[in-house]
């Protein structure tokens, strides 16, 4: 059930109306309830798999609260075994099985099993993980219910592809849940409706150029057609995947809950550095606090720094997909990161103040992203390799995007530099209602010009 598609857009106002209608004390069950037919939605055979490692991180919690000290770290283990455990057979057995089977002379997919990848597993495996090791830390207390814990894993909105909520805020707003006030649900609905409009007026209209140009991407030789290519999915995976989270957040808001803002306009970043502060930043802090810390941080020295965050990044890469394109993408990151941690020397933490470089800055910074966007995207190393090498040594070609493409794309510069500093959209969520009506309106303009409606296409980040 896609975000994207009028049976969704059902399926939301029947369970906002069935949560109001009904007393206070059900009304968390009627999004577990929800959670778990839009989970069945796609793959009804997944649910035990989703009700087992609930289980299992439910009955962990409680059980640090109440072994011996010497033995919590056994029970943390054991929960992280099978988290991590259930993770790596589904998405990584075959990335394994098809490495010792090309070692080994022979075809990578000959040794592949027939594993489908169960909905959201990457994204609430995370978000149960993290339950784990605040309650060990004594950060957490122990989730009596196991109705309250399981809405904390499945909760429809951000199940399939974040934000990945911590505990303390999820149970903060459903232990003490209030009714949403008028100024949150109209914010919530404007998000809702701003997410769908950057996911099919701005993300899918540049989905089809980047698919079509990774796709054949020895069909489309040349330098234009590689920069314009990568241009393109840059453009399409930031639209979609924060388009998914302004309708996350926004449908979240709806029935009173508040979820962390995960992007804050990263391609104005005046560093790599500064573009993880912005980008996906649920998993940037959950990387830093439950990896990099945990790894040692910035503490020993500038090598082992340098060893932590490239080691975050590679593990970062491999947490989005099983392929060595994900694991050379998150090296790259990783390399980049550490190159501005010595640039910097001590001075680590990133100042955002604007000087007179910083167009040069945030120019520079958005194409070393865009060169890393390559191996994400790319199907194979193979081709990813091709495509650097058609970008930096490839000739004249044909670009791949037409001039309405770039349009859109300098009306979104435009709208994110707006927000960057006036903050546009608060205003509007706060004002007057003909200025909130008029941009609804617009929004449904944009939607009805340049909204990909002929086919329903998928947002990028379900695929992990």
């Amino acid at each position: 059930m896609l975000f994207n598609t009028a049976r969704f857009f059902v399926f939301l106002p029947v369970v906002l109306a069935l949560f109001y209608l009904c007393p206070p004390r059900h009304r968390r069950y009627v999004l577990l309830v929800a959670s778990y037919a839009f989970y069945a939605s796609w793959n009804p055979r997944f649910v035990p798999l989703l009700l087992i490692l609930t289980l299992v991180d439910y009955s962990a919690g409680l059980w640090l609260e109440s072994v011996r000290p010497q033995r919590r770290k056994a029970v943390l283990l054991l929960s992280l075994a099978a988290n991590l455990g259930f993770l790596a057979f589904f998405k990584y057995t075959n990335f394994l099985l098809g490495n010792l089977a090309f070692l080994g002379g022979r075809e990578p997919a000959s040794l592949h099993l027939d594993i489908v990848l169960p909905l959201g597993i990457s994204f609430h495996t995370f978000q149960s993980l993290s339950y784990v090791a605040d309650v060990y830390r004594g950060e957490q207390r122990a989730i009596r219910n196991l109705g309250d814990y399981a809405l904390f894993i499945c909760f429809f909105p951000q199940l399939v592809a974040g934000p990945i909520v911590r505990a303390r805020d999820f149970f903060r707003d459903l232990l003490g849940w209030r009714r949403p006030t008028t100024a949150e649900v109209a914010r919530g609905l404007l998000l809702l409706f701003l997410g769908l409009t950057k996911k099919m007026a701005l993300a899918d209209p540049f989905a089809i150029v980047a698919d079509g140009y990774f796709g054949d991407v020895a069909g489309h030789p040349g330098m234009a057609a590689a920069w314009s290519g990568a241009f393109a999915f840059s453009m399409q995976i930031y639209f979609d995947f924060s388009g998914y989270t302004d309708m996350a957040i926004g449908m979240a808001a709806l029935f009173g809950f508040h979820f962390p803002v995960n992007f804050r306009r990263p391609y104005l970043a005046a560093s790599v550095t500064e573009f993880w502060r912005r980008w996906h930043i649920s998993l940037s802090s959950w990387l830093r606090d439950y990896l990099y810390v945990p790894l040692g941080g910035n503490r020993g020295g500038r090598l082992r720094t340098y060893r932590n965050l490239l080691l975050t990044m590679l593990l970062g890469g491999l947490w989005h997909g099983a392929s060595w394109n994900f694991v050379l993408w998150g090296g790259y990151h990783g390399a980049l990161l550490s190159l501005e941690r010595a640039a910097r020397g001590r001075a680590a933490v990133v100042d955002e103040r604007r000087g007179p470089l910083y167009p040069l800055q945030a120019v520079a910074t958005f194409v070393l992203v865009l060169v890393g966007w390559v191996f994400f995207r790319s199907v194979t190393l193979s081709d990813a390799w091709l495509v650097l090498l058609q970008m930096f040594a490839g000739g004249g070609g044909e670009a791949t995007l037409e001039a309405w493409h770039l349009g859109l794309a300098g009306l979104a510069l435009v709208l994110a530099l707006l927000e960057e500093r006036p903050g546009w959209f608060e205003r509007v969520a706060e004002g007057p209602s003909w200025a909130y009506a008029a941009v609804l309106v617009g929004l449904f303009l944009c939607l009805e010009i340049f909204g990909v409606t002929e086919q329903a296409i998928p947002f990028v980040y379900f695929q992990f």
